[in-house]
């Protein structure tokens, strides 16, 4: 055989080994093996995890390895790790010779870098496996580096039970991260691996114990600890049965990414905080019936969530404590005015103090009615936002469009809206749209932030808001401002029809919180409202938080007009006094006053005969001759449903019409036929039939007024 062909006899099995060996590892050695969910606040403090798939607590691969038990590990099963190439030699001699002496396998050879091929292998402890993961070992020595070798084998050891990886043992036995373990624990955890299923912290303690404390001296000797360190973490006691991981924001945690590590957020610190007052709260709440509660908050210093809890009080057994009511769609009650009074403000269809009319109102069949169930015939828009009034919300509504409104929530990053605006109707204002405390919440930030695309973007219509909502003191609830523990805040509370969802929302320069009480299951509690239940969780949450003092500072921009005391409006030519306010941009498009006529403020017959009742001071002179009757109920154009008595035959409805001049008789007509006259109070009871009718009332010097309405069959 020539030179040549012996050359290339021995050079093919070379290239062909040569090959092997470059193609032998796949790239991620791990790859399929199922890991926790780990989710982890802003700092990277564990708030909660989940287990893994195949009922192992095995966190995601770590990055690095903390330096003590890098030493320990190092120390106790590979000592020459950092001079060797995956394969040691002498520890191969050296347990040769002792196997040898003893007749029987005493001590192995497997380095570190063996150990995590063995470990991503799974397969048995053979000689011939050796021998694989020994060829397999020089390889990843190749690609890996040492510190990436080490954090390949502390993600993945075995530690006894169901627990994988430093990571995960760190918190199962000592309760804190792996980083923070001290020499005895590190220590612990490295010599655990050697033989996790005989010796682990419940089983030959002894054992375990003094493999424990010869590792710690051998430390000890190589300089890694002092004499005194090390007499102090052999007198460590061992950890006793694993304990629970922590477990905050619950719901939070549940929804995160699976298998992997997310860092959220959060403030562990404040999570603690507000998980107290929402536990605390929720379990008096509980015993009134509403057994959930909800709570967020929002930093707006840079917008980001802080603080979650989904449903407190996970430890009270009931049948919602699993539902994550902070993410969940639920009736909005009344906390969905402000964007309407922001919205109507930016476009000019009302100033902050223009008056809203607050009388009788029927539209299709629908008759809101204000909380107190009192009509006050006109107030200003920006008392109807801090009372929460419903009937001038719906007659905004009405004017701003529930097609556009609609759109604006969703907008505003309301994803729950999933219905047409049709299908919502001028209920969409009082709570017949659904939303999540998450969503609500965020979107009151946006009267702060003015996030790109929020369509609210008139900063001053945004500051008007914020400085109503400032205000809130509703027929329904305490005036917060008389409390000097409270702080301040733009906030609004919401109830549901029934009772069933009560809502707070409050705003600071640095903070949003959103606050939601009920029942998981949506069955209503009497007396729950925002206000009596929600209101006082989120003052408590406010409290809790860091205060600079500052308060929200007027925005430059927008337009400087005279407006009208009296009515709110742009000042007319007859307006006696005014004020100079600072208005959004489109103000300038905003009527003029409507009610000032020759010098007198004079309200249409309707919204005038329920405003009379709440202003004694208003009186104007007797109204001239054009000033005729007109009808507070039913508006035109109402679609009225009789209550059937008791014998189920139709019942009857009053209808009212007012005077200017109250001693003026009234004389009333339906469809042509007179039916009788009315003198001070003008209110007559009929049953019409079902169909659509027209009702006429003139006075005494030929004025007449007339109302459409239609009786539904």
């Amino acid at each position: 055989m020539s030179v040549r062909s012996s050359a290339r006899w021995i050079a093919t099995p070379l290239l062909l080994l040569g090959a092997l060996w470059l193609f032998c590892l796949p790239r991620d050695l791990f790859r399929g093996t199922a890991y926790s969910t780990v989710v982890t606040d802003r700092n990277g403090r564990l708030l909660g995890a989940r287990i893994a798939e195949d009922g192992q607590w095995r966190f995601p691969p770590c990055d690095s390895v903390p330096a003590k038990y890098a030493a320990a590990l190092i120390r106790f099963e590979d000592r020459r790790f950092y001079r060797h190439a995956g394969v040691d030699p002498l520890a191969i001699g050296r347990a040769l010779r002792d196997n040898l002496g003893a007749g029987r396998v005493r001590s192995g050879a497997s380095t570190i870098t063996m150990q995590v091929i063995r470990l991503s292998r799974g397969k048995e402890r053979t000689l011939g496996q050796k021998v694989v993961e020994a060829f397999l070992a020089t390889r990843l020595e190749a690609r890996c580096s040492k510190a990436e070798i080490l954090a390949l084998y502390a993600s993945h050891a075995p530690f006894g039970g169901n627990v994988v990886g430093i990571d995960a043992a760190a918190w199962r036995y000592f309760g804190r991260p792996a980083q923070e373990l001290s020499w005895a624990e590190a220590a612990t955890l490295a010599v655990l691996p050697n033989a996790p299923s005989s010796i682990h912290p419940g089983r030959n303690r002894e054992r375990l114990l003094a493999k424990r404390n010869r590792l710690l001296e051998a430390l000890r000797d190589t300089g890694h600890l002092d004499a005194d360190a090390c007499e102090a973490a052999c007198g460590e006691p061992l950890p006793g049965a694993p304990v629970p991981l922590p477990s905050h924001a619950p719901h939070f945690v549940e929804a995160q990414p699976k298998g992997v590590v997310t860092r959220t957020s959060l403030d562990l610190a404040l999570q603690e905080r507000v998980e107290a007052v929402g536990n605390r709260c929720g379990d008096e709440l509980a015993r009134s019936g509403a057994a959930d509660l909800a709570a967020v908050v929002f930093d707006l210093s840079d917008g980001s969530l802080r603080a979650y809890v989904g449903n407190a009080s996970p430890y009270r057994a009931r049948d919602g404590r699993d539902v994550d009511i902070a993410a969940a769609p639920r009736s909005t009650g009344s906390i969905l005015k402000p964007f309407l009074y922001a919205a109507a403000l930016q476009e000019g269809l009302i100033l902050p103090e223009s008056l809203l009319p607050d009388t009788p109102v029927n539209i299709g069949g629908f008759t809101p009615h204000n909380f107190d169930r009192q009509f006050h015939g006109a107030v200003p828009a920006s008392e109807a936002l801090a009372r929460s009034l419903n009937v001038p919300a719906v007659q905004l509504l009405r004017l701003y469009g529930v097609p556009r409104f609609h759109q604006l929530l969703k907008d505003c990053g309301l994803s729950t809206l999933n219905r047409s605006s049709d299908d919502y109707g001028l209920s969409l204002i009082l709570g017949g749209g659904e939303g999540s405390l998450l969503e609500i919440t965020r979107a009151y930030a946006g009267f702060v932030l003015h996030p790109e695309g929020w369509p609210l973007a008139d900063g001053v219509a945004s500051y008007l808001t914020l400085e109503i909502l400032s205000r809130v003191n509703r027929p329904d609830e305490m005036d917060w401002r008389k409390i000097p523990s409270v702080r301040k805040a733009a906030w609004k509370t919401g109830t549901s029809y029934g009772y069933r969802d009560a809502w707070a929302v409050g705003v600071t320069p640095r903070w949003a919180v959103g606050v939601w009480c009920g029942n998981a299951d949506g069955h209503g509690v009497p007396a729950l409202t925002g206000a009596s239940c929600a209101g006082p969780v989120l003052f408590e949450l406010l409290n809790l938080l860091p205060d600079d003092g500052r308060w929200f500072e007027e925005p430059s921009g927008g337009i400087y007009a005279d407006v009208c005391s009296a009515s709110g409006f742009l000042r007319g030519p007859d307006c006696e006094a005014s004020v100079r306010r600072h208005l959004p941009e489109r103000a300038q498009e905003s009527p003029v006053c409507p009610y000032h006529k020759g010098g007198i403020f004079r309200l249409p017959p309707a919204m005038e005969w329920y405003y009379r009742n709440h202003h004694p001071e208003y009186n104007p002179p007797a109204p001239s001759p054009a000033n005729g009757p007109g009808f507070i109920y039913p508006e035109s154009g109402s679609t009225l449903r009789l209550p059937r008595q008791l014998d189920g035959t139709p019942g009857s409805a009053v209808f009212k019409a007012a005077h200017p001049t109250p001693q003026t008789r009234l004389w009333w007509h339906l469809d042509g036929e007179y039916l009788g006259e009315t003198l001070l109070l003008h209110e007559m009871r009929l049953a019409p039939a079902p169909g659509r009718h027209t009702l006429v009332v003139v006075d005494p010097d030929g004025r007449s007024a007339a109302v459409s309405f239609t009786i539904a069959g």
